[in-house]
């Protein structure tokens, strides 16, 4: 079983099943599709709390380009180039207000060595969304 950690401000989005995808770097070994997934915020903190074991629906590669003024450049998922109109929806999809919230989120978290342009190779991995509204309950009970 694969496990992955988020920043807190992902964890209601995920329990509320507004979240059900997430981006990653490439490591030996991620979910695979069918496989259950434990999610958690806090992972390997004495503030660590599961707030979900989900099944991994698709793994596909992402490459995502965002410039220093916020835009983004390119989303690639798999073979696909992502349109323009759909960017908002897909960073909502990641548990972002939109594709500038998102953007500021990969320069803060991410920001190149040098240049002005952010690019990110990995994977996306989606998962069944949580529809259960006592997984809201539970999480934040813990």
């Amino acid at each position: 079983m694969v496990a992955y950690s988020f920043k807190k401000r992902f964890a209601e989005p995920i329990l509320l099943g507004a979240k059900a995808q997430t981006i990653r770097a490439p490591r030996k070994r991620h979910a695979r599709p069918g496989e259950q997934i434990q999610l958690y915020t806090g992972m390997r903190t004495k503030h660590c709390r599961l707030l979900a074991r989900v099944t991994c629906r698709e793994v596909v590669p992402v490459r995502l380009c965002f410039s220093r003024h916020g835009a983004a450049e390119l989303i690639r998922i798999g073979d696909r180039l992502m349109a323009t109109a759909l960017l908002d929806a897909f960073a909502r999809q990641d548990g972002f207000q939109d594709i500038g919230d998102m953007a500021r989120f990969w320069w803060a978290e991410h920001p190149p060595a040098e240049g002005d342009t952010l690019t990110f190779e990995g994977v996306l991995i989606t998962w069944t969304p949580i529809q259960n509204l006592d997984a809201l309950a539970a999480g934040r009970a813990a």
